[in-house]
């Protein structure tokens, strides 16, 4: 049985921890108002570059387009750019990633698919290589840091992807990030960057969409696809952002309430422990001075 120091001892150790998490939890708030922020503000424009580069794409026709519109021709090489954090302490936010991307690189092995990966983050790289060490063959981390992500952070990792697809290196290309639907709630999504996937309205309405470009559509397309890939990604990193701020304030709530019940629960026995040793020395005390 636990000794009556033994039991302070804990109580204060977990006072000590319920104080850190306390304040991880109040740091975490007050990022995550900005962050979530740039995330909501980002999530429009992203759709709507998406839209016009469809709108745009839908009226051409047949291989006249660029390449990162019609792809190589091929799909057997892959390359999956999987966006997490670099710090931990933020609950399932980086698991349930690692297990979204596990469960797809798995899915095109299967069919016969040749799969690469590039970690935008350190916590992805740390699990994922443990499976699939040899598939990764980049890993980006430090973007953002204690400033602010800036486009020119989501410039690198595009800048990345297009010398690979302009070398050859793989036909396609999709983005693995954890998509910041509430402070709540993050779910891992996964989205094509190459070749781009025209949407389906898009190309119904493209004989009668009154649209007349200037010049020629595979001329914008040229501009706007690369474009429109950092978009998107710089998109996936403020949703990353602000779902590991949420996820990481949730997480210290919890563990905050749980040190809390802990000390209560270690407080009764402590209690009950002190009442057994008083009521064992009084027991001590009384038998000795009847034997007297």
């Amino acid at each position: 049985m636990p000794s009556l120091r033994d039991y302070r001892d804990r109580i204060v150790s977990v006072k000590s921890t319920r104080k850190i998490t306390s304040a991880m939890k109040m740091v975490a708030a007050s990022k995550l108002k900005r962050a979530q922020e740039a995330a909501e503000a980002s999530q429009p424009y992203a759709k709507a570059m998406a839209g016009m580069v469809s709108r745009v794409a839908a009226g051409v026709h047949g291989d006249a387009g660029p390449k990162l519109l019609i792809g190589t021709g091929s799909d057997q090489r892959h390359l999956l750019v999987v966006v997490s954090s670099d710090r931990g302490l933020c609950g399932g936010f980086n698991s349930n990633l690692v297990r979204f991307t596990r469960n797809e690189v798995r899915r095109l092995t299967t069919a016969g698919k040749k799969v690469q990966i590039i970690c935008v983050g350190r916590k992805a790289r740390d699990v994922l290589k443990r499976e699939f060490s040899s598939l990764i063959i980049e890993t980006i981390t430090g973007l953002g840091g204690r400033k602010r992500l800036s486009f020119a952070d989501a410039q690198k990792v595009s800048d990345l992807v297009l010398g690979m697809f302009n070398a050859g290196k793989f036909d396609v290309c999709s983005l693995v990030f954890n998509q910041f639907v509430s402070i709540l709630t993050q779910k891992p999504n996964t989205q094509q960057l190459i070749p781009f996937v025209v949407a389906a309205n898009e190309n119904a309405d493209a004989t009668s969409a009154p649209y007349s470009f200037e010049p020629e559509e595979d001329v914008i397309l040229a501009e706007i696809l690369p474009k429109n890939i950092s978009v998107q990604i710089f998109r996936s990193m403020l949703d990353s952002a602000a779902g590991e701020q949420a996820a990481r304030m949730t997480a210290m709530d919890n563990a905050t309430r749980n040190a809390g019940d802990m000390i209560k629960n270690l407080s009764v026995k402590y209690n009950r422990a002190r009442q057994a040793y008083i009521t064992k020395e009084l027991i001590e005390i009384i038998s000795g001075a009847e034997a007297v």
